[in-house]
This record gives C-alpha cells, structure tokens and sequence, in this order.
C-alpha cells in the first residue's frame, strides 16, 4: 500500500503505474520533494518491463496548481536536473502516460498535463496557463506544447489572456480525450491505460516515439527517419508473437524484445 503521508503515491495496478500527487492542502502544488519523487517514480516506470503504461492525477479533488510559491519564496527550485520542472516536462517518458484532470489544473500544473500522451478530464475541470497575468512565462512546456495540441489562434487566446478554460471548452478543440464525471476520472484514465497496455511495448513506444519526433522531419526523409525507428520493432520477437497469435486465435504474450 502507498504511503498516505508522502507527496507523491505510488500504487501499482496490475501493468499501470498510477502517480497521485498528493499535497491537497496546497492544491498539489509542486515543490522540490514532489518534483524528485516524480522524476524518480518515472525512471522506475521506464525501467520494469513488466509496467506498460501510467496515470498521474492530484489528490483532493484536484490536479495541480502548478509551482509551490512559498517554497520558491523559500529558495527552492521544483526541477529535477534530468526532467525539468515537476520531474516530467522536459523529459515525459517513453511509455504512454495519461493525466487524469480533477479541479484545476492551472500553469506548472497544465504544462504537466501537456507533457502527458492522453488526457481524461473531469466534467468540472480548468485547464489554464495564468503567467501572463502574474508577470512571469510559461517556460515548463506550455507554450511550446500546447499550439501543437489545439488550433493556433485558440492557443494564443488561451495564453495572452492568462483565462482558465472549462473541461468542455478544451474537449471540443481536441485537448480531452475522455470528459467524465469528477467521480470516474481516474477509473477512466486507468481503464485507457490498461487498454493501451495490452498491446506489444516495443510497438507501443516507436509509435509514440514516431508521432512526438516526425514533426520536426523533412518531408523528403519522413519516410526512412520512420524507418530507423520502426524497422527493429518489425524485426522483433513480438512482432513475430503478433502475427502466430493472431494466426492461432489466442491473445499474444508480448515479451518486449
């Protein structure tokens, strides 16, 4: 069982590593301690083969208000050296990670969001990157991610007013993937983890890999880029166990080599 007493809990479920930020009395807000502890939570979940997929979510009621300002003011610095801010924007890892947005989910807070592969949302969920508003930046990703995730103009709206935007709104430019009762949120988000967990890992990560890293090819090499990635995973042992399991009407055994 997870420690109800630490800022971050850990708590597997069968192949899904669930992350709860756990620090409701200041609205999950990030400081060193939960920032280490996250970046660590994730390099364990990179390094267990046997772990397919993750949600992260607050405790409380809500996701995350972003940096621990007090802590700032204190002379901390909620930014772990190998993953950036919070211990995941910089470096997201490699397997699929979902956020499952309860409450508010407001700047460091929703530059976490946006360093997940999946997003599931409360019904009364805000989403939000208020900088502008305090005189500051969004420099953990926000700015860098999310006109890549909904329509450019929306995203310049969204961050030159600094306003918190309802779970709906982001639903319908394509931020949310599943919008659900505050009470199904996390059921919801590990549900989609445990179907994305079921499929082959080594296909599973090029896949991600491919989509995160091809919008940066050149057009006239998109092709063979692809292919430096996805060429060892069709010459893989699961891809060979994909098409016998098939063949055999059995589900597969993936072994993830």
């Amino acid at each position: 069982m997870p420690d109800g007493s630490a800022k971050l809990l850990v708590e597997r479920r069968e192949s899904v590593l669930l992350l709860t930020l756990n620090r409701p009395e200041v609205r999950n807000a990030i400081d060193t301690e939960t920032a280490t502890a996250l970046a660590g939570a994730l390099d364990d979940f990179e390094e267990d083969p046997t772990l397919r997929a993750a949600v992260i979510c607050g405790a409380g009621g809500t996701f995350c208000s972003g940096m621990d300002l007090k802590a700032f003011a204190r002379g901390e610095v909620p930014v772990d050296g190998a993953r950036g801010f919070g211990g995941i924007v910089e470096r997201p890892p490699s397997k699929p990670i979902i956020a499952a947005v309860e409450g508010n989910a407001l700047a460091g807070g929703f530059e976490i969001v946006l360093s997940c592969d999946l997003v599931v949302a409360a019904e009364d969920a805000r989403f939000g990157l208020p900088e502008v508003t305090r005189g500051l930046v969004a420099e953990a990703g926000g700015l860098l991610r999310l006109p890549r995730r909904i329509p450019f103009h929306v995203a310049m709206e969204w961050v030159l007013t600094g306003d918190a935007v309802v779970a709906s709104e982001a639903a319908r430019v394509g931020l949310v993937n599943r919008l659900v009762p505050a009470d199904k949120t996390v059921a919801t988000a590990v549900e989609l983890a445990m179907r994305i967990a079921q499929n082959a890992p080594l296909a599973t990560a090029a896949t991600k890999r491919i989509i995160e890293e091809s919008r940066d090819w050149p057009r006239e090499s998109e092709f063979r880029m692809q292919s430096t990635i996805s060429s060892a995973v069709r010459q893989s042992g699961d891809a060979l166990e994909g098409a016998r399991a098939f063949v055999e009407k059995r589900p597969p055994q993936w072994q993830g080599r």
